[in-house]
């Protein structure tokens, strides 16, 4: 039987498209207040805020991300290139904005290591290219850690005018305005992605290539903070292959090694490591996190300061932090066009890592986000702090896990967090002066242990999948040996390559009956399936397009036994050897049998059936040059009165078939050919003499 289609009604498309577009461009107050309400969350969720139930948990979290903020700002600014100032904006500034605009109650948007290390390696390439020297390690210009004699010790002897910047303009003058041109620019990537609705662009970055991609960055991550760690002057690696470079030299230098800071590192490392283990043993005994880094640093510095390990051991420090803020300026336009190609894969990243840990925690909390107005969330925290001479932010994994840990109920404690930042920037910066930068390496590195044990994961990964295991090692090992823009880029289409590939040769089979039921199962994955008389049950699992129809063929040729463009042309050369003979008069046939017998020769052992049932059930779609191949076998196998019964179509493919003439002009014989599941099929082909 054949079930009645519904009858769709035709849309008008031009006509709603307009329909939206009147809507969309109406103006009352109603919809300018929904507008701002749907733009700023914050205007609904905070005149709701429970203060007596919310406000505790949002303090103590965002006091101690504030905490921790601190450290890993000034740490991560080595990874930028940058000051540890500027680290310290964007921490500030991203809080204040993703506490106004954003829809998620829980991530911790801010200073990311990943977004820092390709921010620091348009930063350097753009350096380098500018003819600066890219060696951090000068001794620090003296001063009390004012901004104006920061900003005279960083004044270089470059007399150059680059791409519009006068020619007082110095490397950390070049340095930052490079990466506020990159930061402006994802950020306008970002706003445009969220006004053309193309959230959907991360769905081709599978978990597979987002863990690839992060093990990949945190080794060169990793590998740039070794010659903090030892104290070693060498060139910072630009361009491909950095990870290698890196480390011929280092080994290279390895003599040069300042025992002071592999002192200092070592004890640094342990002392972190094993803070981090006992709170993760025994976090849940301790009502908040140990700000461990903040600990280090204070110590570290005091350490540093007293004992002179800069004067005396050449140990390299940070240096002077100004306090205040820099009057706003407007980023580059010439440089904005000189970066705007790196602007893009850092959109990407920082819009996919910030939506997936909002879904993530948003399902974990139960309450629901939106991915739109998340992208333009962090399209607006990189685009407004680009004014205020701060880089690239997104959300971080092991912040937002601390800040759910501490009792966050909502956004206002990154308003808190902001505030400690904000407590810094005023007054506590210029005491980090004698912070030792093997001692923010030691940070960044221990960091990195989350990352880094994903290689741990590796077996168990392998035995879940193994072409995700594939794409996770193809992704880890481009983004670590050639470049992180790169890696992202190998492992987004060795991903797609790798799904192409498998609905190009996707598993086929041949179906049994299971005894005594109308169900059929695959013949050499399960006992005891009985095969029906007369009819082979062939099974497709993938869809049937232009990429994998050669492989169909062979497939189905090769299961069932019989080619019939090969049997077809036997018989025709069989059948004009028979009529040579006939001429001549020979009433023996070609291989010695009667006339009588010839009938028989004609029908050849090989083919044990006179049906052939297709299961469509796994076909999600079909192309013209599917639908062709079908009527190509229907066609052939019916030169050998064999009848192709097709089971299990879905509406698509059937509406497919009907498009591409299979049913013929009228849909005549359709009742003959499709069938809603295999043992219809098979009935009926029963039934047939």
């Amino acid at each position: 039987f054949l079930m009645e289609r519904k009858t769709h009604v035709k849309i008008n498309r031009k006509e709603v498209m307009l329909a939206k577009l009147r809507k969309s461009c109406s103006c009352t107050p109603q919809k300018l207040k929904k507008f701002l309400m749907d733009f700023f969350p914050v205007l609904r969720w905070l005149p709701k805020y429970q203060c007596k139930e919310y406000i505790w948990g949002d303090v103590m979290s965002g006091l101690v991300i504030g905490i921790i903020l601190v450290p890993q700002a000034i740490a991560y600014s080595l990874l930028a290139g940058l000051k540890p100032i500027y680290s310290l904006y964007t921490s500030f500034f991203a809080n204040i904005i993703y506490f106004l605009m954003g829809t998620s109650r829980h991530v911790s948007v801010g200073i990311f290591s990943l977004i820092s290390l390709m921010v620091g390696q348009v930063v350097d390439r753009e350096l380098l290219l500018a003819g600066f020297d890219l060696n951090d390690d000068a001794p620090p210009a003296l001063g009390d850690g004012s901004l104006q004699n920061d900003n005279l010790s960083n004044t270089t002897a470059f007399n150059l005018t680059i791409a519009g910047i006068n020619a007082e303009c110095g490397k950390e003058c070049y340095a930052i305005g490079i990466a506020t041109a990159l930061t402006f620019m994802a950020g306008v990537y970002q706003v445009l992605m969220g006004i053309f609705r193309l959230g959907f662009v991360s769905m081709y970055l599978s978990e597979s290539v987002l863990d690839g991609f992060a093990t990949g960055a945190s080794l060169t991550i990793l590998t740039a903070q070794v010659k903090y760690l030892i104290g070693i002057k060498i060139p910072r690696s630009q361009g491909h292959g950095m990870l290698v470079i890196t480390w011929i030299n280092i080994f290279r230098n390895i003599s040069q090694a300042n025992l002071c800071d592999v002192i200092t590192s070592a004890i640094c490392i342990v002392v972190l490591v094993t803070a981090k283990e006992l709170g993760d043993r025994y976090k849940h005994k301790l009502k908040f996190p140990l700000p461990t880094e903040l600990v280090v640093i204070v110590v570290a510095t005091l350490v540093s300061h007293y004992g002179k390990l800069n004067e005396v051991y050449a140990s390299s420090v940070s240096g002077a932090i100004p306090t205040g803020f820099i009057p706003p300026k407007v980023p580059e336009f010439n440089l904005m066009l000189r970066v705007a190609l790196d602007a893009l894969p850092l959109a990407i990243v920082s819009f996919v890592f910030t939506v997936s840990l909002s879904e993530m925690f948003a399902k974990k909390y139960a309450y629901t986000i939106r991915a739109n107005q998340e992208m333009f969330a962090v399209g607006f925290c990189n685009i407004i702090p680009s004014f205020f001479h701060s880089f690239a932010t997104s959300a971080a994994l092991a912040k937002t896990l601390v800040k759910t840990s501490t009792g966050c109920q909502t956004q206002i404690s990154g308003v808190i967090s902001a505030m400690v930042v904000l407590l810094v920037l005023l007054f506590l910066a210029p005491l980090f002066y004698s912070l030792q930068k093997c001692v923010l390496a030691c940070i960044i590195i221990v960091s990195l242990r989350g990352a880094l044990r994903k290689f741990r994961d590796v077996p168990a990964r392998y035995q879940v999948n193994k072409v995700d295991t594939l794409v996770w090692v193809v992704t880890m090992s481009a983004s670590a040996l050639v470049s992180t823009e790169i890696g992202l880029l190998v492992g987004i289409v060795f991903s797609m390559l790798c799904i192409i590939v498998r609905t190009q040769r996707p598993r086929t089979a041949l179906l049994g009956q299971i005894q005594d039921t109308s169900l059929y199962e695959h013949d050499l994955e399960y006992e005891n399936l009985s095969t029906v008389p007369k009819v082979k049950i062939f099974r497709f699992e993938a869809p049937l397009y232009y990429a994998n129809r050669n492989y169909f063929l062979k497939s189905l040729y090769r299961l069932t036994n019989l080619d019939p463009n090969l049997e077809a042309a036997r018989r025709k050369k069989y059948e004009k050897k028979e009529k040579q003979h006939l001429k001549k008069g020979n009433h023996r046939t070609a291989n010695g049998m009667g006339i009588g017998e010839t009938s028989l020769q004609l029908v050849p052992k090989q083919i044990d059936f006179q049906a052939l049932v297709v299961d469509c059930s796994s076909i999600s779609f079909l192309d013209t040059t599917g639908v062709n191949t079908l009527k190509e076998i229907l066609k052939d196998y019916k030169n050998l009165n064999i009848s192709v019964l097709l089971a299990c179509c879905n509406p698509s493919v059937i509406d497919s078939l009907k498009r591409g003439g299979y049913f013929g002009k009228d849909f005549g014989c359709m009742q003959e050919m499709l069938f809603y599941s295999i043992h219809n099929a098979v009935l009926f082909a029963k039934d047939q003499k």
